[in-house]
């Protein structure tokens, strides 16, 4: 499974009752109107713990959560830098 499917899949199963109709990777994830910003600090932790990532305070901004696109570029961008959990 891709970066990208995975991330769709968790959006749909926690704010979207499994139904993943609609969501695609470049779909501006405001316009769904479902995560708020706590919901960014939940979707921070299953990336971090389901790739194995350390997402840094720094690096939560709505820039790097705009789609899923642009979330699944983030993850791949920490990998490559080694941001890795210990």
């Amino acid at each position: 499974m891709t970066t990208e499917q995975s991330i769709i899949n968790y959006i749909a199963d926690v704010w979207l009752d499994g139904d993943a109709d609609g969501l695609d990777a470049q779909l501006p994830i405001a316009e769904l109107n479902i995560i708020d910003s706590a919901g960014i600090f939940d979707l921070v932790h299953y990336l971090q713990s389901d790739f194995r990532i350390t997402v840094p305070l720094r690096e939560i901004s709505p820039a790097n959560f705009q789609s899923v696109d642009t979330i699944a570029a983030l993850v791949e961008r920490l990998r490559s830098q080694g941001e890795s959990v210990r």
